[in-house]
């Protein structure tokens, strides 16, 4: 897992609208995950991807200044009021833990890593 904070905040003025900076960090690594670093879902599903072999570009949102900016637009891109964790795979959005989950039990996870290349074997 690679933590992604000075990325994150280096992008300054750069971006200033949240949904275009959500878009630029989802598609800058394979897979990418939005977090709290006190969230036990967020650790579940970090585990999960480290687990797997993969290794995530991990924003923790609630060690940014503007995090909860990308909070609010985590929600209305769910359309719910779980914000995090969040999952973008291959830049695309996956959804969170529930969806994560769904997709590792019925066996679509492996494929979407493997299209994404953050997954070899």
């Amino acid at each position: 897992m690679h933590y992604q904070g000075e990325s994150y905040t280096a992008m300054g003025n750069g971006g200033s609208d949240p949904m275009e900076r959500l878009a630029k960090l989802a598609s800058e690594s394979a897979v990418v995950i939005f977090s709290v670093s006190s969230c036990c879902m967020c650790h579940a599903v970090k585990r999960l991807f480290c687990g797997m072999g993969v290794n995530p570009a991990v924003y923790e949102l609630d060690q940014d200044p503007r995090g909860k900016e990308m909070e609010r637009a985590l929600t209305r891109l769910l359309g719910n009021s779980q914000a995090v964790p969040v999952v973008f795979i291959g830049g695309k959005l996956i959804g969170s833990m529930d969806r994560v989950m769904a997709s590792h039990i019925n066996g679509t996870l492996v494929p979407l890593l493997k299209e994404a290349g953050a997954l070899w074997l």
